[in-house]
């Protein structure tokens, strides 16, 4: 039955065929799709007890769309013969599933609190042409909101008269030509701004080479396997998947450069409509679900923290969660969409709902830029966003939030400008994965992040960023370095010269113990091989299970040193939570039943010793109390903690040395006077 759904839309016939013909149908599934209430963008308040269940529920709503809209898709033929068809056997069934549905989230948050209001409102859908694109207006990231025209016209002239193309992509629901827009048709429109905190801290943890994938989502559906119907490229965290724990996130491998990062970063992966047979070609989140098509690795990927341009930033909680942008944002609008598109060399110009078209020699590039203002409070929410904030245009947080770093990601792929005149056949379209029934639309692209820096590099990073410096292990761009060279800045450790011999050090100290660290000691662990073009030898078949394959060597590395004393809180700077309320620490519904690192910052045996690899770091069961670096004092001290390095012990004994020397030469002097006079 999939085969016959999802037939690659540019198997046989012409370029100006319609897809009616060519789908095997009779329909252009990318024509028609289904439009539901998002319910978990309604539920802003969900008892933690009911947190779990009510994950599962939502994610059941989002498997009975898509088992909606293939039935839709599959039904063309009877939807044209019979108008009621579609509301008969397609949008009853689904409204009647599910009221079942939102009744079971009701009962389940009534059972520990209050029983919300209105859920049966949302019961009902629609079937809405695919072809019109939502309603235009300003994003989440406020002031960057696209010029009406502009990057809408150019896909819309080039599909005009081309019956295919708008062909539906390679399995018939998108992409389509006025998907797309020619970057020299868009006017400037990107801004960026200094201000207080203008420092930058990169990190570099490649570019998925390794080939982690899964259609999971661990905050958005935890515990659900194949709960975003899509697939994701990960780096960072190699334990990411929907039964992860929080101990397990914090105990895992990671791909980064520097081993103090094991944050999880991972977005939709991006595919070329050339036909390739994935290994997940048959799968949930892969072909069955409409995600078909060769998985490109990004050619670079940066990921940067930049600061506040009104205040200094405060540390990130441990366990934050941050998800930027809207997976469904083409039937829910743009209201929480932030995707952002562009190309080298033109990056001053952003499309929010369409793909660029680049010239020659220049490559596809998609930002996102995360919420940058935290609650002070959670980790999560109901709704996995009204913890977290977008600061205004001038900088300023909402009331009650605190800046913390924002991150920015820079994906870069080597695409060639599709052929929009013959539907991609000449050069292939491409398109984001997405929902079955979001078409591939670029305005649902989204981005995903948990913080699980170590306690010492998040204070090291705020640092960084509050003196208006430029550090991290990424600094160099995103790029590993090649064998032999080094990071530019290292800001992990300040080494104190260990090695020196006591006699060798009767010169003053040369060594500066706070700020500016002599040379990296940490060599970036790995420097990638080639690409494997996003087939991860298999691990699209794996749900995450596993991600250890690909990253050799890099779970064992050692933390460096990091001897840098916690800078003095700043006269004035308010960085306690609102209203000092402790962090009410909201982990996702895990394996383990959500209660991993519950009010303890991690569990503990009878000897107070920590044994979940989570500790008490950062915001993780209890505020972060000092702004904008971290309270707690380094848990690695230098050689020699309370005497000094070797290099001070040789330079307070030698003139003891000396005076002694000086003593036995003196009586070795008057003994042979004695002599000579006898």
């Amino acid at each position: 039955m999939a085969a016959n759904v999802y037939a690659s839309a540019t198997d046989g016939g012409s370029g100006g065929d319609s897809a009616q013909t060519r789908s095997g149908t009779g329909v252009r599934t990318a024509g028609a799709t289904i439009d539901c209430p998002d319910v978990g963008s309604k539920l802003t308040s969900v008892p933690e007890q009911a947190r779990g269940e009510v994950d599962k529920e939502l994610a059941l709503l989002d498997e009975q769309i898509a088992k909606a809209y293939q039935r839709l898709s599959e039904s063309a033929q009877q939807v044209q013969q019979d108008p009621g068809f579609a509301d008969n056997a397609v949008v009853n069934p689904l409204k009647e599933k599910r009221a079942a549905t939102l009744e079971r989230i009701a009962i389940a948050i009534d059972r520990v609190g209050d029983r919300p209001e209105g859920l049966e409102a949302l019961a009902a859908c629609t079937v809405e042409d695919g072809n019109e694109a939502p309603a235009q207006g300003e994003g989440q990231d406020g002031g960057d909101e696209q010029p009406a025209g502009g990057q809408g016209q150019a896909g819309q002239e080039q599909g005009n008269g081309q019956g295919q193309g708008a062909n539906g992509g390679q399995v018939g629901n998108g992409p389509v030509a006025a998907d797309f827009a020619d970057i020299k048709s868009v006017q400037p429109n990107a801004n960026d701004k200094g201000g207080a905190s203008g420092g930058s801290f990169a990190t570099s943890c490649g570019v998925n080479e390794n080939g982690l994938f899964n259609s999971d989502n661990i905050i958005a559906a935890p515990g659900v396997t194949n709960g975003a119907h899509h697939f994701h490229d990960y780096v960072g965290n190699q334990s990411n998947n929907a039964f992860a724990s929080d101990q397990d996130l914090a105990k895992a491998e990671t791909s980064c450069d520097d081993q103090g990062d094991k944050s999880s970063y991972y977005w939709p992966v991006v595919r070329l409509q050339n036909g390739a047979q994935e290994q997940d070609a048959q799968k949930p989140g892969g072909g069955i679900e409409g995600n078909a098509g060769e998985i490109v690795t990004p050619k670079q990927v940066t990921l940067t923290f930049v600061g506040n341009p009104r205040e200094k930033v405060m540390a990130m909680p441990r366990l934050l969660r941050i998800i930027t942008g809207d997976a469904k944002s083409f039937v829910n609008g743009p209201a929480n969409a932030n995707a952002s598109w562009s190309c080298t060399g033109f990056e001053d110009r952003q499309l929010k709902d369409k793909y660029p078209l680049c010239p020659q020699g220049s490559d596809v590039v998609r930002t996102f830029k995360f919420q940058s203002c935290w609650d002070g409070r959670n980790i999560d929410s109901a709704n996995h966003r009204t913890h977290v904030a977008f600061a205004d245009a001038a900088g300023n947080c909402p009331s009650g939030f605190r800046p913390i770093p924002q991150l920015v990601q820079r994906i870069v792929y080597d695409i060639d400008a599709p052929s929009l005149q013959d539907g991609g056949r000449t050069t292939p379209l491409f398109a984001v994965d997405s929902f079955p029934e979001q078409l591939h639309k670029p305005v649902t692209d989204h981005g995903d992040f948990i913080n699980i820096f170590d306690e010492d590099l998040m204070g090291e990073m705020v640092d960084c960023i509050n003196d208006g410096r430029t550090c991290g292990a990424g600094a160099d761009g995103g790029q590993n370095p090649a064998p032999g060279e080094e990071p530019q800045e290292e800001p992990t450790k300040t080494p104190e010269a260990p090695q020196e011999e006591p006699t060798k050090a009767p010169e003053a100290p040369q060594e500066e113990p706070t700020k500016a660290p002599e040379a990296p000691q940490e060599q970036p662990t790995k420097t990638p091989d080639a690409p494997q073009n996003g087939n991860g030898g298999g691990k699209p078949a794996d749900n995450g299970d596993d991600g250890d394959d690909g990253d050799d060597g890099k779970g064992d590395g050692a933390k460096p040193p990091a001897d840098k004393p916690d800078p003095e809180p700043e006269p004035g700077d308010a960085s306690t939570a609102p209203g000092g309320a402790q962090p009410e620490v909201k982990t996702t519904a895990s394996a383990d039943g959500g209660n991993a690192a519950e009010q303890g910052g991690g569990s503990k045996n009878g000897d107070d010793e920590d044994t979940d690899g989570l500790g008490d770091s950062q915001a993780v069961g209890q505020a972060t109390s000092a702004a904008p670096t971290p309270s707690v004092p380094s848990r690695t001290e230098p050689q020699a903690v309370g005497g000094g390095g070797l290099a001070d012990t040789g330079a307070q004994l030698w003139p003891a040395a000396a005076g002694a020397v000086l003593v036995i030469a003196g009586f070795v002097v008057l003994r042979r006077v004695r002599r000579s006079h006898m």
